[in-house]
C-alpha cells in the first residue's frame, strides 16, 4: 500500500482516497501541526495568497493535519483561505509522508507532526520534499521549485 491508497477526510467529511485527489494533476501537499497555530495561520495565508499563481502552472495546494473537518472549516472561514484542506485524524497519510516524529520543544522530547511539504507529478509520484520547514516565506520558496519543475517538463530551464 503506498500513500496514494490511504483513505483520508476532504472539506465535506467524506472519505477519500489520496490518490483520487492528487492522481491527473501536479499538486502542492504541505502538511503542517494544527489550525489556528501562528505558523500554520502564515502558511496557510501565504499559500492562499499565492494560490492563483500555483494554478497558473496547473497546480492544486492541498493542505493536510489531523485536525478534525469542523476545525478545517473554522480555520478557513476564520482567515479566507482558499487552499483545500484534508483531514487525517488517524496520521496514516503524514505517517507514510514521513511528516510524524520526535520533535523537541523548551526542552521536552515527543512525537508529532513535522512541517513537511510535497510535489506530486500527476502520476503520483513526489516529485520534491522538504521538511522541517519554516512557515514565513515558505510557500514563495514552494512556487520557485513549482516554476522549475513545470519549466524542465516543458524543454526550458
Amino acid at each position: 500500500m503506498t500513500y496514494l491508497d490511504i483513505e483520508v477526510f476532504d472539506e465535506n467529511g467524506e472519505k477519500v482516497r489520496v490518490g483520487d485527489i492528487l492522481k491527473g494533476r501536479w499538486t502542492v501537499l504541505y502538511v503542517y501541526p494544527k489550525d489556528n497555530t501562528p505558523g500554520c495561520t502564515t502558511e496557510a495565508k501565504e499559500f492562499t495568497e499565492l494560490l492563483p499563481e500555483f494554478e497558473k502552472l496547473g497546480f492544486q495546494v492541498i493542505g493536510v493535519s489531523k485536525d478534525s473537518v469542523e476545525s478545517h472549516r473554522r480555520f478557513k472561514e476564520k482567515h479566507g483561505l482558499k487552499v483545500k484542506l484534508l483531514s487525517d485524524p488517524k496520521t496514516e497519510l503524514i505517517k507514510a509522508l514521513g511528516a510524524w516524529g520526535k520533535k523537541k520543544r523548551y526542552g521536552r522530547e515527543y512525537e508529532g507532526v513535522i512541517r513537511s511539504t510535497f510535489i506530486v507529478n500527476p502520476d503520483g509520484e513526489i516529485v520534491w520534499e522538504k521538511r522541517n520547514v519554516r512557515a514565513k516565506g515558505h510557500a514563495e520558496r514552494v512556487l520557485k521549485i513549482a516554476r522549475e519543475l513545470i519549466g524542465a517538463q516543458n524543454g526550458m530551464s
